[in-house]
């Protein structure tokens, strides 16, 4: 006889899985398509099996994504020989001034200078250890050493700040983050690797990998949907037989 309780359970536990992989999809789609965006963090869903409340271990758990988090290790660094392209080692990040105003940490290394003289990335102007933006003289000769320290013309203008990351963090974009609940960012005195940027630390081979094994798991639960649809039309038609 057919359980029509089980049946529901099986839907949920079915649709659950679903979600849950379309989520990890969607961010597994996010880092194959950013692995070649330096300072590039990947997102790293994380999954957990969840019952019902009241029901016992032996009933059928259902399949969420509870949380994503972001992949702080570092990624592939690609030489440039760019004077003014650079990257923090141990993991650190240089801190910007965003749009509204805000302190953000990158590790998109590849610096410019705006109309205002000022050096920035891609993300923002850059801080120096005295948190203000880096202002050079405009027309001078700009060059970076492996302390951070900024020149012009030969003359040190200041000193590039660098960040040490701990504990939780939130996205503003590929390449740029904050500090999230309960993370703190500590001035550091890590060495920069000059003419070298790093690239996304999600390779294109494991993201492909990654995203085929997703996509397997996403289908299996779709057709687990699709068993107990049947299951439950069939229910229903002999219940209008009797």
């Amino acid at each position: 006889m057919l359980n029509i309780g089980r049946m529901a359970d099986g839907l949920y536990v079915g649709m659950s899985g679903a979600v849950a992989r379309a989520q990890e999809l969607e961010a597994i789609a996010d880092n194959l398509a950013n692995a070649q965006t330096p300072g590039f963090k990947a997102a790293r869903p994380a999954f957990e099996a969840l019952l019902a409340e009241g029901a016992s271990s032996s009933d059928r758990a259902a399949v969420a994504a509870v949380s994503t988090g972001t992949d702080l290790r570092p990624g592939v660094l690609s030489r440039t020989n760019q004077p003014l392209d650079a990257t923090p080692d141990e993991g650190a990040f240089f801190a910007v001034k965003t749009a509204q105003g805000k302190v953000a940490f990158t590790r998109d290394g590849r610096m410019s200078l705006d109309a205002d003289g000022h050096l920035r990335t891609a993300a923002g102007p850059l801080l120096s250890v005295r948190g203000e933006l880096i202002r050079v003289p405009p027309g001078s000769k700009v060059a970076l050493d492996a302390n951070g320290l900024v020149t012009a013309d030969g003359l040190e203008v200041d000193r590039i700040a660098v960040f040490q990351l701990r504990g939780a963090v939130d996205r503003l974009g590929p390449s740029v983050l904050t500090s999230g609940k309960g993370g703190s960012a500590q001035i550091s005195e890590t060495k920069l690797r000059i003419g070298e940027i790093e690239l996304g630390n999600a390779p294109p081979l494991e993201a492909a990998v990654a995203m085929i094994s997703a996509q397997r798991h996403y289908e299996t639960s779709m057709q687990a949907i699709e068993t107990y649809k049947k299951l439950g039309d069939r229910a229903n038609e002999l219940g209008r037989v009797r």
